[in-house]
């Protein structure tokens, strides 16, 4: 390798998995020099989301256990450990961004945590800047994580609005945390209402999105984005067939893109259809629960195969099937260590660094 140029070198490194890239920084100080350098991070993250390689599963069991699961082999699972160590406090996941996760414990508290490099990050505290009376009313905290490239920046978002009685409005209040400042400013309020008392956002080409309101009174939900670079909140065009109020909707991001499923009743049959968003609404998948042999339990979509022709599904929370878009056919993956039940989600090995970006 003494031998090989310089660009070659970086070419061959470029294709290695994080965990072997760790372990060869030991070889030479060139070596490690060239593997913590920015622009290398960037290249490998680049090429590994463009060939769809060092993706993992991570799954959540018990509110505070995490495993992880290699996307290429879907074979075992791995135990991580979670920068709240042993504590058995109640941990969600905020987002997943370019390998790092947003997490937030039951006391509020937000980190920043890389699993493969196993570098994590307490976000500093900021308040809510309340100017309502100090009484207690129900509250709604919507978050959510990304990049943008547009300021080569990591940031989190979060909204938080106070709700009197009746759902009559009191007071919202939206801030933006920035990785490269390591602080939160707040940003203009939000037009709309949240529905929920927590939500976390989905990310999707740059920009991350919420099911909210326009008017406290409505059953309707409509689809609220926020552009990253911009840092401004637009409302999104829902298909018709979502404003049935006995429409169940539900939301991820798939792909780099976003991903609608809807849950409705047809001639006495149930009904699910998954969407996709690239220039408009595309159906991706129909089934009926009469004719599927997924059954009609929880079902969720989580990544395109390599080759794009098929679907990975978590069903029920407690496995996952592959599903053929051609054929229609289901094929079961059988996973080693897998917990009796977890959420899940899909984040790709990364070496993006969680030191203040200067």
């Amino acid at each position: 390798m003494a031998t090989l140029p310089h660009e070659m070198t970086i070419e061959i490194l470029l294709r290695l998995s994080v965990k072997d890239l760790l372990r060869f920084k030991c070889v030479s100080k060139p070596w490690c020099s060239s593997i913590d350098d920015p622009d290398f991070i960037k290249l490998h993250l680049f090429h590994s989301v463009k060939t769809n390689t060092n993706h993992s599963l991570i799954l959540r069991h018990c509110e505070y256990h995490f495993f992880s699961v290699n996307y290429d082999s879907l074979k075992t699972t791995q135990r991580l450990n979670h920068p709240l160590g042993e504590q058995k406090t109640p941990i969600k996941i905020l987002g997943s961004c370019n390998g790092l996760l947003a997490l937030i414990d039951d006391n509020g508290r937000i980190f920043l945590w890389n699993p493969s490099t196993r570098k994590s990050q307490v976000l500093p505290s900021s308040e809510i800047e309340f100017s309502s009376p100090s009484i207690f009313f129900p509250r709604s905290t919507y978050c959510g994580f990304g990049y943008d490239s547009i300021s080569d920046d990591y940031k989190l978002v979060r909204m938080v609005q106070v709700h009197g009685k009746n759902n009559s409005y009191l007071h919202s209040e939206a801030k933006v945390y920035s990785l490269r400042s390591n602080s939160w400013r707040r940003i203009k309020d939000f037009c709309f209402y949240l529905s929920f008392y927590r939500e976390f956002g989905f990310l999707a080409d740059n920009a991350l999105y919420w099911m909210v309101l326009k008017t406290p009174q409505s059953g309707n939900k409509s689809l609220v984005g926020f552009d990253l670079g911009t840092e401004e909140f637009r409302f999104v065009e829902l298909l018709d067939s979502c404003l049935n109020k006995r429409v169940c909707m539900n939301m991820k991001a798939m792909g780099g893109y976003l991903c609608l499923i809807t849950t409705y009743t047809e001639f006495n049959d149930d009904v699910v259809d998954i969407w996709i968003m690239k220039e408009s609404w595309i159906k991706l998948i129909s089934w009926k629960k009469s004719e599927s042999i997924l059954g009609f339990p929880i079902v969720i979509p989580l990544a395109f195969s390599k080759s794009g022709d098929k679907v990975l599904f978590s069903i029920a929370l407690h496995k996952f099937v592959w599903y053929v878009l051609g054929s229609k056919r289901v094929e079961n993956v059988g996973i080693r260590g897998l917990p009796s039940s977890f959420d899940v989600g899909l984040y790709v090995e990364s070496l993006v660094p969680l030191m203040v970006m200067l």
